[in-house]
């Protein structure tokens, strides 16, 4: 029997947004054209039954005066995004970008910077979210706030809770990390994924892969660093280092969590470094570890990663959208276990990467995560 489609919402209609909905509409596209069409970068093409391109958006928000109210395949493009386009022939899907909650989403910060690069609050009375939700029969509300939009984020959740909606929530705001929250939606039955979502090939997924790699090979690592630079509005926005303290915890919890001793904290820096407006959506990070082998003989490891921030997550996120759709359909709630340790960086249980993938490849078979 043929699957109906997966309607999700997406909170913000940022880089990350216009990355994953360019990619859902790239897939299908060529997988019409060409039946032998090889969809390559997703790490699943079938999760149940649902392809990549079995995903539409019933509902959109945003708080930009050049995204509410306009078409959503316009507001993809509308600035501050600076994502580089993959498919710009988007269908006409209908929706149209709700005003929603300013609450804390934009730092005072940005009024110092071109219009270009910030956000723009729009004129505009918000919406009812959970109206909107129920009214637009979505099942999946997927976040994409700003980081440090931590009210945002618990509006938003309380909001999925009365409208019976599953968040996966990709931004550093612990709700599904957090025990309280893990058992409203377990309560409600409602399948929860999250936080902070990993990068196909990122920067926390590397270091992750390496520092398990000193562990396995018998090398003591002693000290670390990540820096990351960029020059989209999550760089822009993180300038404001008050905004960052989830999101330290959570890249710093999933290195460490692949230590058998983790380092002390004056060893370890993991975190954005700097706005360089002309990288764009352009991600560099500079990673470098020292340790001891054999012998105690020191050695050291450093890398350059440049990587497309906000498409470099869109593979993550489709996988994390149908798996929830499974839990769904399974009558499964709370936070789902195996594809939260695989696609996100702070899940409420930290699982190896390698053990995580076999866990999802499990759950996609119907078996059970607990």
């Amino acid at each position: 029997m043929e699957k109906k489609p997966i309607r999700i919402a997406v909170v913000g209609v940022g880089n990350c947004a216009s990355s994953l909905i360019q990619g859902i509409e790239f897939y299908r596209a060529n997988s019409r054209k060409n039946p032998r069409f090889e969809p390559l970068g997703l790490m699943h093409v079938d999760i149940g039954g649902y392809k990549p391109w079995d995903i539409e958006v019933g509902a959109a928000f945003d708080i930009d005066r050049r995204k509410v109210g306009r078409p959503l395949k316009e507001a993809l493009f509308a600035r501050p995004n600076c994502t580089k386009v993959i498919y710009p022939n988007l269908n006409d899907s209908a929706v149209t970008v709700s005003m929603g909650e300013v609450l804390d989403g934009v730092s005072g910060h940005m009024k110092d910077y071109p219009e270009d690069r910030v956000f723009l609050v729009a004129d505009e009375k918000p919406c009812n979210v959970e109206k909107v939700l129920k009214d637009s029969g979505v099942e999946i509300l997927l976040n994409y706030l700003p980081v440090g939009s931590d009210q945002a984020t618990r509006f938003y959740a309380e909001a999925c809770l009365r409208a019976g909606v599953s968040l996966i929530n990709c931004m550093p705001s612990f709700i599904a990390s957090d025990p309280r929250w893990a058992t409203r939606f377990e309560e409600k039955g409602i399948p929860v994924v999250g936080d902070d979502v990993k990068s196909q090939m990122g920067a926390t997924i590397i270091h992750r892969a390496l520092a398990k790699l000193f562990e396995d090979r018998g090398v003591r690592l002693d000290r670390t660093y990540q820096i990351n630079t960029g020059g989209n509005t999550d760089f822009l926005n993180m300038l404001n280092r008050d905004r960052l303290k989830s999101k330290r915890i959570s890249k710093t919890e999933a290195i460490q969590s692949q230590l058998g001793v983790p380092l002390e904290p004056e060893n370890i820096h993991i975190g954005p470094s700097d706005y360089v407006p002309w990288q764009n959506d352009n991600k560099v990070c500079f990673l470098r570890m020292e340790g001891r082998g054999f012998g105690e003989v020191s050695l050291n490891l450093e890398m350059r990663l440049s990587v497309e921030d906000s498409p470099n997550s869109g593979g993550m996120t489709i996988d994390a959208i149908r798996c929830c759709q499974l839990a769904r359909e399974r009558g499964i709630g709370g936070p789902l276990l195996s594809i939260s340790a695989y696609a996100m960086k702070h899940p409420i249980v930290q699982i190896p990467d390698s053990e995580a993938k076999s866990m999802v490849e499990d759950f996609i078979e119907g078996k059970r995560e607990r």
